[in-house]
């Protein structure tokens, strides 16, 4: 219920917002303004919507340059990440970019909490630990958001999710609830 809620009031709340961002992406570079990123939950695959922050040939140019595939296979992130336009860099700084998930928490895909949102290609790296995304949906916000986030190694990361997975509560899931705001507004969180 906190999740239809939530994410309702949310959604309706941010829907101007959202679609003035969507028009400044349309505006830089003519491209999409919505990415869908294909992402592992309990009922299997589906598509987590995101702003585009990146440009519309991302994939290519990560595909073409060794290094910088290589350096985004150790933690499926990169630092200083070339392909983000300018008006990706804004809108991430404040985690903007992943208001449109919202959609995905009202069709019950994710949750406002939950474990790190992951790719199937990145489940294999949980090893014996994926098995969390099959009893929990991937959330908005999260332990590892709050806690870490850009600075913390993939395995560090994957302790986080089980040490939330593991210690998961309302009253936990209230907390972090309660401090994403504050990490989003110091442009370091979720």
């Amino acid at each position: 219920m906190m999740d239809v809620l939530g994410a309702g009031a949310l959604l309706i709340l941010s829907a101007p917002l959202m679609a003035a961002l969507a028009l400044r992406i349309k505006l830089h570079d003519g491209g999409p303004a919505l990415f869908r990123r294909r992402v592992i939950g309990p009922n299997g695959e589906f598509d987590a919507f995101k702003l585009r922050t990146m440009r519309v040939d991302a994939d290519e140019v990560l595909r073409r340059d060794e290094e910088l595939r290589r350096q985004f296979e150790i933690n499926f992130k990169l630092k200083n990440d070339p392909r983000v336009t300018p008006v990706g860099v804004a809108f991430r700084r404040n985690s903007l970019d992943e208001l449109p998930q919202l959609w995905n928490v009202l069709k019950g895909e994710m949750s406002l909490v939950g474990p790190r949102m992951i790719t199937p290609a990145e489940l294999k790296r949980y090893g014996t630990a994926g098995w969390i995304f099959q009893h929990m949906r991937p959330g908005l916000t999260g332990y590892w958001q709050i806690h870490g986030k850009e600075e913390t190694g993939y395995d560090h990361r994957i302790n986080m999710d089980l040490f939330y997975v593991e210690n998961w509560s309302l009253l936990f899931d209230l907390k972090i609830l309660i401090r994403t705001p504050w990490r989003v507004l110091r442009g370091s969180g979720v």
